[in-house]
């Protein structure tokens, strides 16, 4: 086990900054999304998801 460890060691290390990178991006859309944030430019008006973005009061 220790063998196999040392031999992938700089494998493992890049996967876990992948997976720490995604893990951020996905809790900060997931926060952005909390807080009424969207990720289009606004401006929508016409499109067809409109009331999915911006909730009508």
């Amino acid at each position: 086990m220790i063998t196999w460890l040392t031999e992938n060691i700089g494998t493992i290390i890049v996967l876990v900054i992948v997976l720490a990178c995604a893990g951020l991006a996905a809790w900060k859309i997931v926060r952005d999304r909390r807080n009424g944030k969207s990720s289009c430019g606004c401006g929508c008006a016409n499109c067809a998801m409109h009331e999915m973005c911006h909730k009508v009061k």
